[in-house]
């Protein structure tokens, strides 16, 4: 919408990684794609380093971290290992998510419990640890009001939205485009930064990134899979031009 501020892209490469384990190789190489992003705009570059390492690995986020001229978003979950990788490297913001070993990609927010009872200590535990190493603290959970509260208890300055139910409804019904305005500006009334991701594609990215409440978006899958498409050509021709130079 026109007038509006800036929103942030900030484009998840974790499934270059995934083509490169497919083989366990070198290519394609995650940072490479990830300077590539910087170049053609990307306000920032997201990378989940999960507890099994099915994709982004160690080494990866260490690279990402000294090459990366934007911003560095770092997802994780609680596990020892990854939080001791995460605060060590220090990038600018770090996603809390959930996790789970079977799972395909992230399924669905962070579970905060109720406003006033006990909080997750392992969680309470990694945003602090997280904070004292100046890192900015965002968490991931679903759009639901009574859990932005419980962010904004556990004091973190940010929340990204789970933008799945949206995703797979879209088509059929505004009610959870409805409810990610309504989240949305909940969210920010309660005074904190309101970002958004999951299941974003070019098809229907549009309506969420119409939200003026909104500052920051994540989206990998679908740009990493457009790119296979796009790319395609120029990366044949080069292959080409390689082995006739051969012959």
């Amino acid at each position: 919408m026109a007038g509006q501020a800036h929103m942030r892209l900030y484009v998840n490469i974790d499934h270059v990684a995934t083509v490169r384990e497919a083989r366990r190789t070198d290519e394609p190489d995650p940072v490479a794609a990830a300077m590539a992003c910087e170049r053609a705009g990307a306000d920032g570059i997201t990378a989940h380093l999960r507890e099994d390492r099915r994709h982004i690995n160690d080494e990866d986020v260490r690279r990402l971290a000294a090459g990366v001229t934007t911003v560095l978003n770092l997802e994780l979950a609680t596990a020892e290992d990854v939080l001791s990788e995460v605060t060590g490297l220090a990038p600018h913001q770090a996603t809390l998510v959930p996790e789970r070993r079977e799972e395909v990609t992230t399924e669905g927010g962070l579970g905060l419990g109720a406003l006033g009872a006990p909080a997750d200590p392992r969680l309470v535990a990694a945003i602090d640890r997280m904070k004292a190493a100046g890192i900015r603290v965002s968490l991931f959970i679903d759009p639901d009001h009574a859990t932005i509260d419980r962010a904004a208890d556990l004091g973190v300055p940010a929340v990204e939205l789970h933008t799945g139910e949206y995703a797979n409804t879209y088509r059929d019904s505004d009610a959870a485009l409805e409810r990610l305005r309504g989240a949305a500006r909940h969210a920010r009334a309660s005074g904190l930064a309101v970002h958004a991701g999951h299941g974003l594609t070019y098809r229907n990215v549009t309506p969420v990134a119409a939200i003026p409440e909104i500052e920051e978006l994540n989206i990998g899958h679908s740009i990493v899979s457009h790119s296979i498409m796009v790319g395609m050509e120029a990366a044949v021709r080069e292959m080409r031009a390689l082995i006739d130079a051969a012959r």
